[in-house]
């Protein structure tokens, strides 16, 4: 329903495991990269795992995320969950956009693990923005969490960066009745 071709997806073993490749592959490990200071708790653990230098970025005092503040700052690249978890704060998709205009030398990756919830997938502007990767999962909304099924949605050029990386250790990470069920789902 997204008008993504093949090669603007990336399945992985859940979507921890894809975020983990794509720390590794598309974040830039000699810049600090920016992420929220509440947020996903595996941010700081893949950043030590791969040494990558990073930066958090203070939420508001509502607890939104303040485009603004990833906006003209030089930085390795910027993850941020959308809805945030833990606060549940959703970013709208102008604020993304302006995110990924203000960086265009940089990778932008919003995880949406929540946006089925209640909020509006930014899928919508991968094909506009070289730099965007959006991450789900089919564990949360669609509750396939043994299935261990994440993936990724973004231009070519960096979906194939991460497969470098993912068959660098494990190209087979999903199995027969993960892949089914979430072509069911």
């Amino acid at each position: 329903t997204h008008a993504l071709s093949p090669q603007q997806v990336f399945v992985g073993n859940g979507s921890d495991e894809v975020l983990a490749h794509i720390f590794m592959a598309l974040l830039k490990h000699d810049t600090p990269i920016l992420f929220p200071d509440i947020t996903y708790s595996f941010y700081p653990v893949y950043c030590g795992l791969y040494g990558v230098d990073y930066q958090t970025v203070p939420l508001a005092d509502d607890y939104t995320i303040n485009p603004a503040d990833y906006c003209g700052k030089p930085n390795g690249g910027i993850i941020f969950p959308n809805p945030n978890a833990p606060t549940g704060r959703l970013l709208a998709l102008d604020a993304i956009e302006r995110i990924a205009q203000a960086n265009p030398d940089s990778v932008v990756v919003v995880d949406e693990a929540y946006v089925d919830f209640g909020g509006t997938t930014a899928i919508q502007l991968v094909d506009r923005y070289d730099n965007l990767l959006v991450v789900m999962t089919y564990s949360k909304s669609r509750s396939l969490a043994g299935g261990r099924i994440g993936f990724a949605l973004g231009q070519k050029a960096l979906i194939d960066d991460v497969r470098k990386i993912k068959h660098s250790f494990n190209p087979y990470s999903l199995n027969r009745l993960s892949l089914l069920a979430g072509e069911a789902a």
